[in-house]
């Protein structure tokens, strides 16, 4: 007989990838983030500030956890919304595990045949019902039978990502969903993206929560320059939009607007590479860009 205790059984590498989906300015974003602990998606409270498809991976010894935030799903009027949706259509098709966002002010999701398609699903469906804070009892038990009702297969949830509440059940949930696998990135990673590209978003985040109408809609940053340097990091930025009126816009009288876009822009950049940087902006006018296949392909669509 032994007198030494059986050794546990390691348990196996866990890894997959978790889609965040929903309509505009549902929480989104704010919820990778607040799941991430590390700020990738830009946020304002303006609908479609996403744009791209955003990987955020969670590294821990026991399992990775690919999330990945998509742009709100939305009925086309651009060429760029078609892209967005392709994004969203990408995540749909490559998710282990789907959280489906919606909040207590979303009667019904703007978007039948996405709705459609997660109804068919056989992956695991977490329906996150958000700001929850804002909403009281009765309002949030309508919302949660709704729901219920509409996606029967899945796991319904209130949360508010904003404050953070019950975030940690739905990291726990996830974890217990998903499927054994090696990781699929490497373990220091925290996104696939360049930093380049998360340099161009904070720009263009403070451009959406400087300007109004149909400006924030109309832009794009591009990083021209971005020279490490031992002390410094050196940023050439050129903010992109489609019209000379635009163009004004952001310039602002005196340059101030453009100067507190870049004011701003700067200090988060530099929280987030943990370096002082030196950020030199320019306005650019390239009409229609949103309409052009060809100008979506070159800034990176």
């Amino acid at each position: 007989m032994s007198i030494f205790a059986p050794s546990k059984e390691k348990m196996a590498h866990k890894a997959g990838f978790v889609s965040i989906v929903g309509s505009p300015n549902v929480g989104k974003s704010t919820l990778m983030n607040r799941l991430m602990g590390e700020k990738l998606s830009i946020v304002t409270s303006k609908a479609q500030t996403t744009r791209h498809r955003i990987l955020g991976i969670m590294n821990e010894e026991e399992y990775q956890i690919v999330f990945s935030d998509t742009p709100g799903v939305v009925n086309s009027a651009y060429k760029l919304h078609d892209q967005m949706m392709t994004y969203v259509n990408t995540s749909l098709q490559d998710a282990d595990v789907l959280l489906f966002i919606t909040d207590i002010y979303e009667d019904e999701m703007n978007h039948a045949e996405t709705l459609e398609k997660i109804s068919k699903m056989k992956v695991p469906i977490l329906l996150l019902v958000n700001k929850m804070d804002k909403s009281d009892q009765e309002k949030l038990g309508e919302r949660l039978t709704y729901w219920q009702e509409k996606l029967p297969n899945a796991e319904i949830m209130p949360i508010s990502a904003l404050h953070g509440f019950a975030i940690q059940g739905v990291l726990d949930r996830i974890v217990e969903l998903l499927p054994e696998s090696p990781a699929y990135y490497d373990k220091d990673a925290i996104s696939d993206r360049p930093m380049r590209f998360f340099v161009s978003e904070i720009i263009r985040e403070k451009v959406f929560i400087h300007t109004r109408k149909e400006v924030p809609y109309a832009t794009q940053v591009e990083i021209e320059e971005y020279i490490e340097e031992e002390n410094i990091t050196k940023i050439r930025a050129l903010i992109i939009v489609e019209r000379d009126t635009q163009r004004g816009i952001i310039i602002g009288k005196g340059g101030e607007m453009l100067k507190r876009i870049g004011r701003e822009a700067r200090l988060e950049i530099e929280k987030f590479i943990d370096q002082k940087v030196f950020l030199d902006t320019y306005v650019k006018v390239d009409k229609d860009w949103r309409a052009s296949e060809q100008k979506l392909k070159k800034y990176g669509y």
